[in-house]
């Protein structure tokens, strides 16, 4: 493996078409300009319809598109700070926050130390540029559950673009994003296009178009909204067929699922149990390792399912390789043990069991946030399908994470997702840990009255 692939890749040399510099510009004016509230538009729309290669690359440092824009974001973000014009953040710096810094950090450092490069250094600066700038930039612009609505109406129209774009790779076998930085051709495998649009992969723009399916599905509750709501399905229903991965279609049966079971949801904690005593179960009767369960999942035919359970056989098996920091041998482990296609792998692989752990804990945090905040409206229906449309979202994500590592443009609608809960639970779980109001009663200013605060009023 060449040194310029393991520490990332990407165009040895400045890449940026007239289009995609007009966009940029235009962007970054937009950012500066327009309200907090509208800062999602201009960002999503170029971090995720300009592809990856679109870059400029100054003293060995890729300025990716996103990342310009990022910078442009933080500068906001800055400012409001210094101006005190109301909190940065939803509900503050809260658990998510905290465990998605400490992951960051901790995986940086790993990597850094592990390779003890200048090119190591280089390329973890631009990791913490795009975690740590986008997630908190995006923490920034979605407070509340209007930023929510219209950040899912651009996530809607991207899926619409991206849509077609894909289809078009279907008849055409040609990529419309290749003449700005995108792969210009598809993969065609046992004969099938496997479309991507503005993706760098296949399966990410299925994951992507997979995971967000709920919330398309949750703005149809509003009238006005209904032609997005539309547009979003539409188009991420034909990006999960047209990428023809298997990985996709499972994360988009395991949130759609996860929104049938809405029902149950009195009776997580007896599903949850069930789901653990079933895994051990299985452990008990299979012949092979419980996770090679994954070698049988095929749902469009040709899929590297067997590939994929090797993976993590291997990276529990060869756990004395990457504890520490993480492993720069990986693909010494086998045949195509390279190809890093499950988040969970990809984190243990980069920063060691440290930054394992603490991803873990961003998707228990996450899932923990939406629980409780869903109990507490629990009599308040929109409100509490709301925190189960999110968790539907997160389960998504997870069932995709075995099957996909996000290291294109899919990362930021993770760290999205992650903004998305914490600006949605915020205002639920604020009021839940105020302390009773004590209030002197008019009529005799000598005694004190409790009043509890009530979070879901009749």
């Amino acid at each position: 493996m060449s040194e310029n692939h393991r520490f990332g890749g990407g165009a040895a040399e400045s890449s940026l078409s007239p289009v995609v510099l007009v966009a940029l510009l235009v962007a970054v004016v937009l950012i500066f300009l327009l309200p907090r509230r509208f800062l999602v538009v201009p960002f999503l729309s170029v971090a995720f319809l300009v592809p990856i290669g679109q870059t400029l690359v100054v003293g060995g440092v890729h300025l990716f598109v996103a990342r310009i824009v990022i910078l442009a974001g933080l500068s906001r973000l800055v400012t409001a700070k210094f101006s005190g014009t109301g909190s940065l953040f939803a509900g503050g710096f809260n658990s998510i926050d905290k465990v998605f810094a400490c992951w960051a950090v901790a995986q940086a450092l790993a990597f850094m130390i592990l390779y003890n490069q200048t090119a190591a250094i280089v390329n973890q600066l631009g990791f913490l540029w795009d975690s740590l700038g986008g997630y908190f930039l995006l923490r920034f612009a979605i407070h509340d559950e209007e930023d929510i609505r219209r950040a899912t109406k651009v996530f809607a129209v991207i899926a619409l673009i991206a849509a077609v774009a894909m289809v078009n790779e279907q008849w055409t076998r040609s990529n419309v994003f290749g003449f700005i930085g995108g792969i210009s051709r598809p993969d065609i495998r046992d004969g099938k296009v496997r479309s991507q649009g503005p993706f760098s992969h296949a399966i990410l723009a299925g994951v992507y178009a997979a995971t967000i399916v709920p919330l398309f599905l949750r703005l149809w509750s509003s009238k006005k909204d209904r032609l997005f709501a539309l547009v979003g399905i539409l188009g991420a229903i034909t990006m999960v067929i047209a990428c023809g991965s298997s990985t996709p279609l499972g994360a988009c049966v395991a949130a759609i699922g996860a929104l049938c079971l809405w029902p149950l949801r009195r009776n997580m904690r007896t599903l949850r149990w069930g789901l653990v005593v079933t895994v051990l179960g299985l452990a008990l009767v299979m012949k092979a390792p419980v996770w090679f369960i994954l070698a049988h999942i095929d749902l469009v035919g040709g899929s590297s399912s067997y590939h994929r359970a090797l993976l993590v056989d291997t990276c529990i098996r060869r756990f004395g390789d990457w504890w520490l920091l993480g492993a720069s041998n990986n693909d010494k482990w086998g045949w195509d043990m390279w190809d890093v296609q499950n988040e969970f792998v990809a984190q243990a692989l980069r920063g060691g069991l440290t930054s394992l752990v603490l991803f873990i804990m961003i998707v228990s945090r996450a899932f923990g946030r939406l629980g409780i905040a869903r109990k507490s409206v629990e009599t308040n229906r929109p409100n509490a399908w709301l925190m189960w449309t999110l968790g539907a979202v997160i389960l998504g994500h997870v069932v995709a994470f075995f099957g996909a590592d996000y290291f294109d443009q899919t990362k930021y609608w993770w760290y999205a997702s992650l903004a998305i809960v914490s600006a949605a639970t915020a205002p639920l779980l604020t009021k839940s840990k105020k302390p009773m109001a004590v209030e002197l009663s008019s009529e005799d200013p000598g005694i004190m009255q409790f009043s509890p605060y009530q979070i879901a009023p009749k």
